[in-house]
């Protein structure tokens, strides 16, 4: 992985996840209490937040593991070496932009920004900016991250990480759909019928 948009990916990714870290400490001390509520419930609640951490680890470990194991690189169908410099180069915008729109998303919750879903702790409903395009706009920004990963950098585990991400995020949002229903009721409902799940442009609700 001796290419420049292979190690700008990591990086991106790298930074991506130290923002992420210091985002959530941020949101927990402006509403003065936890609000890292993912595996606190058990069941699938515990097993998505093992597959994110999965999911994460294989996209910023697996290339640096393929580095040092040539055996790997051998095996690995999708190892290129970096022999496609416009695949990497869209890979690097990809996840420079999840990143961003990541980010944004997630500080745009101030106060109301929690990681998993637990009864009695939701947040206020934010629907403003990059919310009205988006319920869940941090994932879409997470996606596109690990997408661009996998394009700046071809192996199986990055190419695995995002597949695994998505299948663990979209049973994560209609867990938290249900919660948020019950914890903010109408108001929330009126949200998901005019703001697509993922990404769209608003929908106006039939009078």
């Amino acid at each position: 992985m001796n290419t420049w948009f292979g190690w700008a990916a990591l990086a991106v990714l790298l930074a991506y996840l130290a923002l992420f870290y210091w985002g959530t400490y941020r949101a927990a001390k402006a509403a003065g209490k936890q609000v890292w509520l993912i595996g606190q419930s058990g069941g699938h609640d515990r097993l998505a937040a093992l597959g994110y951490r999965a999911a994460f680890s294989m996209a910023l470990f697996g290339p640096l593991v393929w580095m040092t194991l040539p055996l790997l690189q051998r095996l690995d169908p999708l190892w290129t070496e970096g022999r496609f410099p416009v695949l990497g180069t869209l890979g690097i915008t990809l996840a420079g932009s999840g990143a961003l729109i990541a980010v944004v998303a997630q500080l745009s919750m101030g106060a109301s920004w929690r990681v998993g879903v637990k009864e009695g702790a939701a947040g206020d409903l934010v629907s403003g900016g990059i919310f009205k395009f988006s319920r869940n706009p941090t994932f879409v920004g997470q996606f596109l991250l690990l997408i661009g990963v996998a394009l700046a950098i071809p192996s199986l585990p990055t190419a695995v990480a995002p597949l695994l991400f998505i299948r663990l995020a979209s049973a994560q949002v209609r867990s938290e759909e249900t919660a948020l229903r019950a914890a903010i009721g109408s108001e929330y409902d009126a949200y998901m019928r005019s703001v697509p799940r993922w990404i769209g442009l608003p929908r106006k609700e039939a009078s």
